[in-house]
């Protein structure tokens, strides 16, 4: 997969979101698959298999350079590989399934692969087309596109513009938005016609437009599940799918906004109830302080003993004495 090294910690939250069939819908009845790597890594394309007796054989294909990548026959053991890649193409039976898988991929490996079937009804053969699958291998060269932001928060119910620089004039065969990681799958197409292709998940709720080389796509009203790394890719004529490096979009929950709000509200009202107690308390208390040491006026009762005191000290005179 296409990894951003320069955003570890978006690529860590990543990680930790559930993963989810893509939800796009293609032009075929399964929907369209986005496989995004680094060069020399390696890929596997999965193809289902009728198994039908009817069946005659199964070909995955490249749509833009119209060849046959291989072809496996369904009774026979020999199949047939592209010679360019005969050293590099491993396949297998697994089921109903039919794995291809690509080692050590290059930038020339980017490309829309297509699986059909062969099969045999009233003796003509005739071809089904299955799953188609867009192959983004990223390697760093001059040929690599130009997008911005890197990185994107935004929250739910909020919006996020991703500008592509294109390399390519309007008449070629057009570009894309990808998703590579969480649902990989096709966000957007426009064709050279300029007729685009939507998604049926961010349908009415994605804009563009175009001025000289730049393309600005707007997503309107994100949601958790739109957490992505959203790739601009375009077909040039004569030339590999070119890609960018990618937008990483992680929405954040609304209830984990509202909570941090109420947190905040909570902890500021915590905050002013204590100073309104502390005010308070230092206030009873400089009150109790000032009456401590404040004088008291003592009641005092002044008695006048002045009389009492002369009288118990006057000399009373002897009656039985007589005078000589």
């Amino acid at each position: 997969m296409l990894w951003m090294s320069s955003l570890p910690t978006a690529s860590f939250f990543l990680l930790l979101l559930p993963c989810f069939p893509a939800s796009d819908g293609g032009g075929n009845d399964q929907p369209t698959a986005v496989i995004s790597a680094w060069k020399g890594d390696s890929i596997s394309i999965t193809c289902s298999v009728n198994n039908s007796e009817n069946q005659v054989g199964m070909y995955l294909q490249s749509v833009r350079q119209n060849l046959n990548v291989i072809y496996v026959p369904q009774h026979q053991n020999r199949s047939s590989i592209y010679p360019a890649l005969v050293n590099r193409i491993k396949y297998s039976k697994e089921g109903k399934n039919l794995r291809i898988t690509l080692h050590d991929v290059r930038e020339s490996d980017s490309n829309i692969y297509l699986c059909s079937e062969i099969v045999k009804i009233n003796d003509r053969h005739k071809k089904l087309y299955g799953k188609t699958t867009i192959v983004v291998v990223k390697a760093s060269s001059s040929g690599a596109l130009e997008q911005s932001p890197l990185y994107a928060n935004p929250g739910q119910g909020q919006s996020v513009s991703i500008t592509c620089g294109l390399k390519s004039s309007p008449k070629d065969e057009g570009f894309y938005l990808l998703r590579t990681h969480v649902q990989p799958g096709k966000v957007l197409y426009v064709s050279n016609l300029n007729v685009p292709e939507v998604s049926p998940a961010f349908e009415n709720r994605l804009d563009y437009s175009r001025q000289g080389n730049k393309t600005v796509i707007t997503l309107y009203n994100l949601q958790k599940n739109d957490s992505d790394n959203y790739v601009c890719a375009e077909a040039v004529k004569k030339s590999p799918l070119l890609s960018a490096s990618g937008t990483m979009v992680l929405v954040q929950e609304v209830e984990q906004a509202c909570s941090k709000r109420s947190w905040g509200l909570y902890a500021l009202i915590i905050v002013v109830a204590l100073l309104f107690c502390a005010l308070v308390c230092c206030t009873l208390y400089r009150v109790n302080v000032k009456k401590q040491f404040q004088k008291k006026k003592h009641n005092v009762v002044y008695e006048d003993m002045s009389f009492n005191s002369r009288r118990n000290t006057l000399v009373r005179t002897n009656t039985f004495c007589r005078e000589t």
